[in-house]
């Protein structure tokens, strides 16, 4: 197996302090994320049961991009980061609160473009 540069080292730890740090605040319902579910045609009651399921997925992504960043799982990181980001403007907030989240999206869309993007379906699967 083939050692691990220090920026890939740096981006898994900044991928996981991301969606760790989201992870536990969703789990733990933070009001204020509600707000982001109904925008999108949740009801307040099932945005605040949906928190904590998206929390534990965040928690496993994590885990995942820490230990062995399997492809599939950098590119729903990329992708759910940047739909977080981009809800914040769509609900009322700031352009410069999705801006200010670009790093959230960028982290793990670096990181696959070291890994090499995936040119086949089976290669969704591999860590490099």
């Amino acid at each position: 197996m083939k050692k691990l540069s220090i920026p890939e080292w740096i981006l898994r730890i900044g991928i996981f302090g991301t969606f760790i740090g989201h992870g536990i605040l969703a789990i733990g319902v933070k009001q204020a994320w509600i707000q982001y579910l109904t925008v999108v045609g949740f009801s307040p009651e099932t945005a605040a049961i949906l928190l904590p399921i998206i929390g534990i997925m965040d928690v496993i992504v994590a885990f995942i991009c820490l230990l062995a960043p399997i492809r599939i799982v950098l590119i729903w990181a990329t992708f759910w980061a940047f739909a977080t980001a981009l809800i914040r403007p769509i609900a009322g907030d700031s352009i410069l609160d999705f801006v200010e989240r670009s790093a959230n999206w960028a982290a793990p869309l670096a990181l696959l473009s070291i890994q090499k993007f995936p040119r086949k379906i089976k290669d969704l699967w591999k860590v490099r």
